[in-house]
């Protein structure tokens, strides 16, 4: 019995795979043909979180994560420094960013007094053709070693 849903999940699977890079990616063909799928099923669920499709978009994140962890050069920037970046690579003033929110929320973001939000990350992905992950923060990773845990006596 068992056997016998391995080999249709086993279909099902390939399927899928067929449509959706769902699998470590190997190529940077891979890598943009997963980003591009990522980006349709965003577009599918919005803000919605528990879309039966908000599972499959994080996996798929997760595979594009460990594709630019090994292969997309470290940045150290802020998002305000990328997207000072990539305004004055585009010559465009604050004021050309109305999808982000009005010249003074941009400028806050700017200075670095907000931070983005989800769908402010969306637009300037969507904008400038870079993965939304370019914008989101980089976890410091801590120097603390975890404690090892002790065993309490009954």
């Amino acid at each position: 019995m068992l056997a016998k849903y391995i080999q249709e999940a086993n279909t099902d699977y390939r399927r899928i795979r067929q449509r959706i890079p769902l699998g470590p990616l190997r190529t940077e063909a891979d890598y943009n043909r997963a980003v591009s799928v990522l980006d349709e099923i965003l577009d599918e669920i919005g803000q919605h979180e528990t879309h039966p499709l908000a599972d499959l978009a994080e996996t798929l994140g997760l595979f594009i994560e460990a594709y630019e962890d090994a292969h997309v050069p470290y940045s150290d920037s802020s998002a305000s420094e990328i997207v000072r970046s990539l305004m004055e690579e585009h010559a465009l003033k604050q004021s050309d960013l109305p999808e982000i929110g009005s010249q003074g929320v941009v400028s806050e973001i700017l200075s670095g007094k907000r931070d983005l939000n989800v769908r402010q990350i969306t637009h300037l992905a969507a904008r400038f053709g870079v993965s939304p992950a370019v914008f989101m923060p980089v976890p410091k990773k801590s120097s603390k070693r975890p404690s090892p845990r002790r065993r309490v006596a009954d």
